[in-house]
């Protein structure tokens, strides 16, 4: 039976991977810097899965409207050329382009990365260098809204996804600063880049599904794994909504603050 201090520290490890997700300061390497110090060295996949998917559907349920939209005008244009709904059909094929640097890569490096960058000394340098990319675009304030996005916005943004494979570079930091760095609007940034995320999570719950199912720990972790799970699901959806409060405002500096702050700690303490 799970004893108490074991939830707690499953519970918060949820809520530090379901707040950092949304927000451009890497929750895989939170994740890390959690277990690390909690003293916990969870092996497999199937944890990470978990709190993501919980993650991912924060994100569905608070882009629902733009998800249906984007669906239901992607198949009138398919069905009909109506050309009113052109930009959404090329927007889906946007999101697909991105989608395919980040699949390819995770594919390809996905053991080279968990054997050699999955570590604590990792997390405290890519933390700096994510505080640096933010700092860079602080200040941008984009014109390029949706309809005016192009196949080099797409191949370039996924380019950043893919760099956010390595632990403590923020997916949607690396995504924002490279929509940011083209010229897009907040909004227009972050909507791609959490769409964007979309497909990735969803691609990666499916080929770790049989991670999930064959994990030895699942049974005995049953529990732990629940509660993380809820706590990531709500962290996601709060801390998605406060950040899209603070894109609106143009604060991303204190987010590079952040991580010149933690980075360094996290590489000298650990």
């Amino acid at each position: 039976m799970t004893d108490f201090l074991t939830l707690l520290k499953y519970f918060f490890l949820g809520l530090f991977q379901g707040f950092t997700e949304p927000i451009p300061i890497s929750s895989s390497g939170h994740l890390e810097i959690a277990q690390h110090f909690f003293g916990l060295d969870i092996k497999g996949l199937s944890f990470a899965l978990l709190v993501n998917t919980a993650s991912l559907l924060a994100v569905l349920l608070i882009y629902k409207e733009d998800i249906m939209r984007l669906i239901r005008n992607g198949l009138a244009y398919i069905t009909t050329k109506d050309k009113q709904a052109e930009s959404d059909f090329r927007f889906i094929i946007y999101l697909i382009i991105g989608t395919i640097p980040a699949g390819v890569i995770g594919i390809l490096f996905e053991d080279f990365i968990d054997m050699h960058l999955a570590n604590i000394k990792t997390v405290g340098i890519t933390l700096i260098v994510t505080g640096l990319a933010l700092w860079l675009i602080r200040n941008l304030r984009g014109r390029k809204n949706d309809a005016e996005l192009s196949y080099k916005d797409a191949i370039i943004v996924g380019l950043a996804q893919a760099v956010a494979l390595i632990p403590g570079i923020s997916r949607s930091g690396a995504t924002i600063v490279a929509a940011m760095g083209l010229g897009m609007k907040q909004e227009t940034a972050l909507r791609f880049s959490f769409l964007l995320y979309i497909p990735v999570s969803a691609g990666g719950m499916i080929l770790g599904f049989n991670d999930i199912l064959t994990d030895p720990n699942l049974s005995e972790y049953a529990l732990p794994y629940t509660v993380a799970f809820v706590a990531s699901l709500a962290a996601s959806y709060f801390s998605l909504k406060w950040f899209m409060n603070i894109m609106a405002k143009g604060n991303l500096k204190y987010f590079a603050i952040y991580c010149f702050i933690v980075g360094p700690l996290v590489y000298f303490l650990s």
